[in-house]
């Protein structure tokens, strides 16, 4: 591992050092006003899960550790180390997750899994998302890393990601009565040793899968590049990514008690810009549920979701500036700005009526052992991989 504390080479560009300084200590300035606000305003768990957020920033920018490049360096080059880490990563999980829920409450917070049913929503829904991700440029983890880096693109596959969760709202009641299957865990179906036996063995079987087709393709297993690294500049071994997101997906666990979520927000904080516009989104079927209409009339900062998302941008925002590599540039070619919009609005919609994203259906749902999540995931790749065909119709490389 390299040393954290170095020199300015000669050189390096004065006013990228400068840029980046200035952005460090605003985005640390930010940071710690957040975190005492929301400690002194609502609670210290609060603030506890905003700093989960921040490190999850951190963590995502410095490991790249992107849902959407791993998955499209399948798709394009057959190389698998990026989907090994994360099958590494959900392994890790559900060792720790399974007994972790099996007991009902922690420190006197009740947890439960992610689970939710097997229907048509959930396959149309990621076929849709794994299409998004490859126009927009991310996932629903990676477009807020990347924005809050400065990626000036992915603020436009946010903004339209928000546009495209408040469709999924609007619209979310007319895919409740397709075709479904109840809910199935496999801890509830094989009992827990069943349950975390049956995940590893899936898991076994994805990475030696990859390893197969590796192989099939080149003859060799190409390891991950990377050699040095820093823990304050990055970049980070896919390794070192996977089991730092372990310890995040755990700490929300444990402090929110449920696993980790991201899209629900933009879908509220598209309601609560509609409610500006004067738009009742209050009638929608949607938020007719249980505990979901009173978020309307609650500050974003009540939402736990909301605010590690919030940390999550802010995080990246002071790991790019630690790497010097906060620079942002409006200009991008008009191509790219289509993918952005399309893909954005195909990211929110999808994770809307697929009961997730990449985090909450596919990273929560698998570690909660839910077939839901692995549904997600087989369809999710498959429009990724179309996604993938369609990027140089856009000018994406």
């Amino acid at each position: 591992m390299s040393s954290d504390i170095t020199t300015p080479s000669p050189d390096i560009d004065l006013s990228v050092l400068t840029r980046n300084r200035r952005t460090l200590g605003v985005g640390v300035i930010i940071s710690l006003l957040l975190f005492l606000f929301l400690e002194i305003n609502y609670g210290w768990r609060q603030g506890a899960l905003f700093i989960v957020g921040l490190g999850a920033g951190v963590i995502l920018y410095h490991a790249a550790f992107g849902f959407t490049s791993a998955w499209r360096e399948v798709a394009n080059t057959g190389r698998g180390a990026g989907l090994r880490a994360q099958m590494l990563m959900l392994a890790v999980t559900v060792l720790i997750f399974t007994p972790l829920i099996a007991q009902g409450e922690l420190f006197g917070v009740n947890v439960r899994g992610s689970v939710a049913p097997l229907n048509l929503a959930v396959v149309c829904g990621a076929f849709m998302f794994g299409l998004g991700m490859q126009l927009g440029g991310g996932c629903a983890s990676g477009t807020l890393f990347t924005a809050g880096g400065g990626n000036t693109r992915m603020m436009i596959t946010l903004a339209a990601f928000i546009v495209g969760s408040l469709l999924g709202t609007w619209q979310w009641h007319l895919w409740q009565d397709v075709p479904s299957v109840p809910p199935i865990a496999l801890t509830q179906s094989f009992g827990l040793l069943g349950g975390m036996i049956g995940s590893l063995v899936l898991f076994a079987a994805v990475w030696y899968a990859t390893i197969l087709y590796e192989k099939k393709k080149y003859g060799e297993v190409v390891a991950e590049p990377r050699s040095n690294f820093s823990v304050l500049r990055g970049p980070w071994p896919l390794v070192a990514g996977a089991l730092a997101l372990v310890l995040v997906q755990v700490a929300t666990l444990v402090l929110a008690g449920r696993p980790w979520g991201v899209t629900s927000a933009f879908a509220l904080w598209g309601a609560k810009i509609a409610g500006l516009t004067g738009l009742d989104v209050s009638l929608w079927p949607y938020w007719d549920r249980a505990g979901q209409a009173a978020s309307l009339d609650q500050s974003v900062f009540n939402d736990i979701t909301s605010i590690m998302n919030f940390g999550i941008m802010l995080g990246a925002l002071v790991a790019a500036a630690l790497a010097r590599k906060f620079s942002p540039s409006p200009k991008m070619p008009n191509g790219h700005i289509m993918a952005a919009i399309i893909g954005g609005l195909m990211l929110g919609y999808g994770a809307r009526i697929a009961f997730g994203c990449n985090i909450g259906a596919y990273f929560s749902g698998i570690s909660s052992t839910s077939m839901h999540g692995w549904v997600w995931f087989a369809a999710a790749f498959a429009g990724s991989i179309i996604g993938t065909k369609l990027r140089p119709r856009f000018g994406l490389t």
